[in-house]
């Protein structure tokens, strides 16, 4: 007898504890529909709001000047695992197996997102929303490990890092488009098939609020534009080729895509009661615009881990601001659960915290500490120490193998000059600071070892 595609995802979702609200858990009478947006390699200066000078994203644009843009937005992590695993949990990565994967690569499939771990999309649904991923998951490719076990009651789209736009394989040649846990073949590009679904997504009908996760592929390699589908064809590898022109046309069609959910919110009557938030999983690659930061993604300088992010939410966050607050990957998993009323399984507790009452106006800039660590690795003869960081205030601590460094963003957001030797007190503080939270994170498994 053939089994069918219900019985494949009921065997999937088999065990999840997600279909009944537990005692602690108290719902609001009132809750706005959530859509949380994000981009993959999208750099501090990718959208035309943030200082790229060579294109415009105009439908990103107004949704800054529709909310608040933050300029001291942070990933969690400097390349894509560890932020998704702090995204889905609202914890720091370090504290996961999974998000001890700098990234998590195509052919491990012994480790994911534990099934068992609450998630943002878990506490959710068990509040009684209609919860959905569309895009990328990276945490795991296996059923066990995928976002169907992990309270998403609708996945579209790929489980691993990457995906050809036009094939939709993988690194290892292999189909990775999913409907929930079942492979599926469609034609079109891959950025405007995630749009196309969300946008029929947020149009349905429905009685109960939505929490949609749309997690853009774009601009991660490989480097195709809407029109660049002869690239597949001649491309050497996933990170081989490109240009400015093409990456241009990928983060453009991103733009468009966010357009097009916007307009389906504001066309269903949805738009005043829908919190959306947008930003990224890291820093930019090759073709970002950087400036005034310096290095890309997998670096702990300011470039590898500063993103831009975007708050919307009419009526509730004042429109047209800028906020220096620093917040970080785990921030928006604890903003969303507080804008639905539904607190965090109390075994779980979050890193992150609400932004909400910190809104531009309303509160000064609160101080805080975030912290970062990354694994060395190699690959072939190529080697790359490993990295710790830390922001308190206008302080950044970096340390790269042994080499120490303090930085003072507010005037040297480029990490140019050293300061340590006229702020030991400082330095220490930080250091110390780095240790004590590094003592209470799973320990640093080692270098990470990548195929060349």
């Amino acid at each position: 007898m053939a089994v069918t595609r219900r019985e494949v995802l009921g065997a999937a979702l088999a065990g999840a504890a997600v279909a009944v609200a537990p005692k602690w858990l108290r719902i609001a009478p009132s809750r706005p529909n959530i859509l949380f947006m994000l981009a993959d390699d999208l750099g501090y200066g990718d959208l035309s709001a943030f200082g790229r000078p060579d294109y415009r994203t105009p439908n990103l644009d107004r949704l800054a000047t529709q909310g608040i843009r933050f300029t001291n937005a942070y990933s969690a992590g400097a390349v894509c695992t560890p932020t998704r695993c702090a995204l889905a949990t609202g914890r720091y990565p370090a504290r996961l197996p999974i998000g001890l994967e700098e990234p998590l690569l195509e052919a491990n499939v012994s480790v994911g997102l534990p099934p068992n771990h609450p998630t943002i999309a878990s506490l959710l649904t068990a509040a009684d929303y209609e919860t959905a991923l569309i895009g990328k998951w990276h945490l795991g490719s296996l059923p066990q490990h995928g976002p169907n076990r992990h309270g998403y009651q609708t996945f579209f789209g790929i489980l691993t890092g990457a995906a050809d736009y036009f094939t939709h394989e993988n690194q290892l040649g292999k189909a990775d488009l999913y409907e929930d846990v079942v492979p599926v073949d469609q034609i079109g590009y891959l950025t405007d098939l995630l749009t196309s679904r969300a946008v029929s997504y947020v149009s349905r009908q429905r009685r109960r609020p939505f929490f949609l996760s749309l997690h853009y592929t774009a601009p991660h390699w490989p480097w195709q534009g809407p029109h660049d589908q002869e690239s597949t064809r001649k491309r050497r590898s996933f990170q081989a080729g490109g240009s400015p022109r093409v990456f241009a046309d990928m983060v453009r069609s991103l733009d468009q895509g966010v357009g097009q959910v916007m307009d389906a919110l504001r066309t269903t009557g949805q738009d005043r009661r829908t919190l959306v938030i947008f930003t990224s999983d890291n820093g930019g690659e090759r073709y970002s615009f950087q400036w005034p930061l310096s290095d890309a993604k997998g670096s702990l300088r300011e470039g590898g881990i500063r993103i831009p992010a975007i708050v919307r939410w009419v009526g509730t966050v004042k429109t047209g601001r800028t906020s220096e607050q620093v917040v970080i990957s785990m921030d928006w998993v604890a903003t969303m659960l507080a804008a639905a009323g539904v607190p965090a399984d109390p075994a779980y507790p979050l890193d992150g915290i609400d932004l909400l009452p910190l809104r531009p106006g309303e509160r000064s800039v609160l101080e805080r500490a975030v912290y970062w660590r990354t694994r060395a690795w190699r690959a072939g003869a190529e080697f790359g120490p490993a990295q710790a960081a830390a922001r308190i205030g206008r302080w950044k601590y970096l340390r790269i193998g042994d080499t120490e460094h303090l930085f003072d963003l507010s005037t040297d957001p480029g990490e140019d000059a050293d300061v340590s030797p006229d702020q030991p007190e400082t330095l220490e503080q930080l250091r110390a600071g780095f240790q004590r939270w590094n003592a209470t994170m799973l320990p640093d498994p080692g270098v990470v070892e990548f195929p060349r």
